[in-house]
């Protein structure tokens, strides 16, 4: 399995454009105000910084995966158990996206389709091209992905032109200030700090050089096309009707009409955010499966899969509430993201180069 760098590029674009643009708008708008768009240029800011770690330290030890480079800067052990807490991390992180992807379809298109069948169909799709086509058929889908999201993000700005009213923007950081800022954009730097999983596929390049700035490039490029539809949505809508929205963005879209001859454009919308959590979807199912048999040592990666799915499957079919997700939410960006995302990557980034200096003389 190859990938190269322009299929990187699309890959880290798509999965960070789709579900950060669909899911974490709310609620930057609803802390910083009409500022959210400041929230979203730190939150660009900060993955930029940790997509930048994540390179560097796969880089130390290009021909290896996170699961095999990790035991050897920490030891096999202490390694071990590091890596259960990130494999235990990439299933039930599966699992969720696959129930919110559910959720959001059920909600907009299916709601007459059992919610299992909604999941089954996706579950389905992402199984067959991981089993099918490994990482070189994900990356292959997303060269066409990739650009046809793009083509989509350009159509919502230019129909939604005529809604946009400027001065829902203003005043700039005089209402909010440093500190709701930058609370609100914990949220989109943690689904933007997702790129992380480049840790998993840069030992599949040919010329893992180029995903420094392949994988920069995807989240910049991501990070742009979710501040367009931040600011569309509160130029749309103002500072306080998307605070109380689920999917902001959603509503914004079903709003578009132009001259009464384009409207109902929420259905491509749709199409378009499905495709992206699908590559999103595909690319955790492979890297969970390869991961897992990097590290209980089994040959074949694709059993793995096998064993993998059905514990996504149950997870997806959990029961949800608002409380739940509350609690989640909160356990994601307390613990999970600074920790898991941010500071390990850190920290085995520092010792591994330290290692590689005392080795070196």
């Amino acid at each position: 399995m190859k990938l190269s760098g322009y299929q990187l590029f699309w890959l880290i674009f798509t999965m960070a454009f789709g579900m950060t643009a669909l899911f974490t708008v709310s609620l930057p708008i609803a802390v910083a105000k009409q500022d959210a768009w400041l929230s979203t240029v730190l939150a660009a800011l900060i993955s930029l910084f940790t997509t930048f770690v994540a390179v560097r330290l796969s880089l130390l030890y290009p021909g290896q995966t996170f699961i095999e480079y990790s035991q050897v800067i920490l030891g096999r052990w202490l390694g071990k158990i590091m890596l259960l807490s990130y494999l235990a991390t990439w299933v039930s992180l599966t699992g969720i996206i696959l129930r919110e992807y559910a959720d959001f379809v059920y909600l907009a298109l299916f709601d007459s389709t059992p919610l299992w069948i909604v999941i089954l169909v996706m579950l389905g799709a992402s199984v067959y091209v991981t089993c099918s086509g490994g990482l070189r058929g994900i990356g292959r889908c997303g060269e066409i992905i990739g650009p046809i999201s793009v083509v989509g993000c350009l159509l919502i700005i230019i129909f939604s032109v005529n809604d946009w009213d400027w001065l829902r923007l203003l005043p700039v950081y005089a209402n909010t200030g440093l500190l709701p800022i930058a609370k609100g954009s914990l949220l989109p730097a943690s689904f933007l700090g997702e790129s992380f999983i480049v840790v998993m596929l840069i030992a599949f390049m040919p010329k893992p050089r180029r995903a420094q700035i392949s994988a920069l490039l995807g989240v910049a490029a991501a990070s742009a096309a979710v501040l367009a539809m931040t600011l569309i949505v509160v130029m749309t809508f103002g500072p306080n009707i998307p605070a109380r929205l689920i999917y902001p963005l959603y509503s914004a879209v079903t709003y578009i009409s132009v001259m009464e001859f384009i409207q109902n454009i929420d259905v491509l919308a749709v199409l378009l955010w499905i495709v992206a959590i699908f590559i999103k979807l595909s690319l955790y199912l492979f890297v969970t499966s390869y991961g897992s048999a990097q590290f209980f040592g089994i040959k074949r990666w694709k059993n793995t899969i096998w064993f993998i799915v059905p514990m996504v499957f149950v997870i997806s079919l959990l029961p949800r509430n608002f409380d739940i997700e509350m609690i989640y939410t909160k356990f994601w960006l307390a613990v999970i993201y600074p920790i898991s995302l941010v500071g390990i990557p850190l920290l085995l980034w520092m010792v591994g180069s330290l290692r590689k200096r005392t080795l070196s003389h």
